[in-house]
């Protein structure tokens, strides 16, 4: 079979001709381009394929959470994605008006920049959240995986594939020149969004149900700096009776750009003709949602997209993997879907990596579903509950009962009454607004995953019972299976988080000063295994130094004892103390981990 080194990108590929690789993705969105990242990164040759001509067109996913700017920080361009982001005390003073010019109702801090949150935040990462559109983020992930290796075709589309002891053949075909040809690689990867056929052909079990309620897209250019740089954010709803559009006429008008560019999210009954929206009607609804009348506005773009409340109970079949919104479809309500693609991504391409060079065996790979299938399952029941919370904010503004614009302008107008009407609106809102939290600051489901599988070698110890909300608030641990805790840590010169004394190209024990035997355990487990095994010792007078003693609270293992970290971040093993070999307990531990 021909083979195309370097040039493959500018290459054109002869119809009918087989080119081969190790990985092919398929889509180069979050998922995708994550996945091209973590195997390049890793040295695993990939071809990362695309039907379209350039990555996203419209800005879509936006909030990134901690998690993954872990990351993008693990893969060095966490300050590249910080430049073209909106920083963190820039998008969490979330409104609620009757038009932006207009009425406000209320408005919650939200993505931990309360101070009542910004110690938690502080505390769980070396990272902050920041808003940065898929429209920026997509380049970065696309032009740092391509210039470390990946091999990356536009224009370029899936048709089908077959799979069968050693490999899999995908048939694709090049949208230039109309010609079809194959890539022979190893492992799929199907990152090709909501409607993915890779999901489709490989025939994954899902639960729920598509396309429950319609939405509409405006994006806009427009000068609004008077009306919101004093209450910066990312999200202003917006519920305005009479607005033609979406039943009560709620809203949601969300910054792309400080404080110029702007996209408007506005309902539909998906069950009727989508709406036709001109210019002219476009910019009609954003001066109206604005509630400037003649506001200068540049429509730039419309589109229309369906609600989704869609998850796959498995991610696979035999050498095809599917990750992204091609296995969790839902609403956009708490900022999950673009972060948890990134995470499905990182979590499957180290050990793609390990089985690769025979480092794993196979059945490592079935541990992407037991760990990454829940929480996709999380995710979609956790942002479509807080879509249908909304509710309650109508109920208590007296909006669902009310049968005309007049009546639900009336009935938002009787919050300002000195009556028991009015006082007890006023009670209920302040209940209404609390519920929020769990859309806007639910720290624990965007950094709480706890992963059960072959993968994670217990030490018969349970992960300890919530000491507050677990939606609302992340509970740091070393029970394996939990995900590393970050500590700041370093010597009188820098501080360096946990996180990055873990990189993702190795297995990494963590000790202190009474556990160095396990420096010569781990290098004597990496010679049998051929495994990379990395010690860091914590403790005075070595390289890193425990500068705030906040290791030592966080750590759960006695000072003689260890924790073993996946390239992932994550627990895979422990023990509390020196054993009496800590060789055959750390080599058991780790070959079982693998599937060896």
């Amino acid at each position: 079979m021909p083979a195309f080194d370097d040039g493959l990108a500018e290459t054109e590929i002869p119809a009918g001709a087989t080119v081969e690789t190790d990985v092919l993705i398929v889509g180069s969105g979050p998922a995708g381009g994550a996945a091209a990242l973590s195997l390049a990164a890793l040295g695993v040759p990939n071809i990362m394929i695309t039907k379209y001509r350039w990555t996203a067109n419209t800005p879509r996913a936006h909030i990134t959470n901690q998690r993954a700017m872990e990351i993008f920080r693990d893969f060095g361009i966490e300050d590249q994605v910080l430049a073209d982001a909106t920083g963190h005390a820039l998008v969490g003073d979330t409104v609620f008006c009757t038009s932006i010019a207009g009425e406000e109702i209320g408005r919650i801090l939200t993505w931990g920049t309360s101070p009542a949150r910004e110690a938690d935040y502080q505390q769980a990462s070396p990272c902050l959240i920041c808003d940065i559109p898929q429209t920026y983020l997509e380049p970065i992930l696309v032009k740092n995986a391509t210039a470390r290796g990946t091999q990356t075709r536009f224009s370029t589309e899936y048709l089908s594939h077959d799979q069968d002891a050693s490999g899999v053949t995908t048939t694709v075909r090049d949208r230039l020149t109309g010609q079809v040809y194959h890539i022979r690689s190893k492992y799929l990867i199907g990152a090709d969004g909501a409607r993915s056929l890779v999901a489709e052909h490989i025939g994954l079990p899902f639960e729920g149900q598509m396309d429950i309620a319609g939405s509409m897209n405006i994006t806009f250019k427009a000068d609004i700096s008077r009306y919101v740089a004093a209450r910066p954010s990312v999200l202003y709803w917006v519920i305005q009776p009479g607005s033609n559009v979406g039943g009560i006429g709620a809203g949601l008008v969300r910054m792309i750009r400080p404080w110029n560019e702007w996209l408007i999210v506005w309902g539909y009954d998906i069950a009727q003709p989508p709406p036709e929206v001109s210019a002219d009607k476009a910019a009609e609804i954003v001066r109206n949602l604005v509630g400037v009348p003649d506001l200068e506005v540049e429509v730039t773009g419309t589109s229309l997209w369906g609600n989704n409340e869609y998850f796959a109970t498995r991610l696979q079949r035999q050498r095809v993997f599917c990750a992204g919104d091609a296995v969790h479809r839902h609403p956009p309500s708490n900022g999950l879907g673009s972060n948890t693609s990134v995470q499905d991504s990182y979590n499957l391409a180290w050990k793609l990596a390990a089985v690769l060079r025979g480092q794993a065996g196979p059945d490592l790979l079935e541990t992407y579903s037991a760990e990454r299938a829940p929480v996709a399952r999380q995710i979609v029941t956790r942002a479509n509950k807080s879509s249908r919370e909304f509710v309650q904010f109508f109920e208590v503004l007296g909006l669902l009962d009310a049968e005309t614009e007049e009546e639900m302008r009336a009935q938002i107008e009787e919050r300002k009454a000195n009556n028991p009407r009015g006082r007890a609106k006023r009670e209920a809102l302040v209940a209404a607004m609390e519920l929020k939290n769990y859309e806007f600051n639910a720290h624990g489901v965007e950094l709480g995953q706890f992963y059960q599988s072959s993968a994670v070698v217990g030490d018969g110890s349970q992960r300890p019972a919530p000491a507050r909300d677990p939606e609302l608030y992340y509970q740091a641990s070393t029970v394996p299976g939990s995900h590393l805790p970050h500590a700041w840590v370093g010597d009188a010169l820098s501080k360096v988080s946990t996180l990055d004394l873990a990189p993702y190209g190795t297995f990494t024990l963590i000790t202190g000063i009474a556990g160095e035997p396990w420096a010569a355990a781990a290098a004597t487990v990496s010679a049998d295994l051929g495994v990379p095994v990395k010690t860091v010792i914590i403790g005075p007078g070595r390289a890193v130094t425990d500068i705030y003693y906040d290791w030592a609270r966080l750590r759960e293992v006695g000072e003689d004892g260890v924790l073993l970290v996946r390239p992932d971040k994550f627990i895979g093993w422990r023990s509390m103390s020196l054993p009496a070999d800590p060789a055959r307990a750390l080599g058991d531990a780790l070959a079982a981990l693998l599937s060896r």
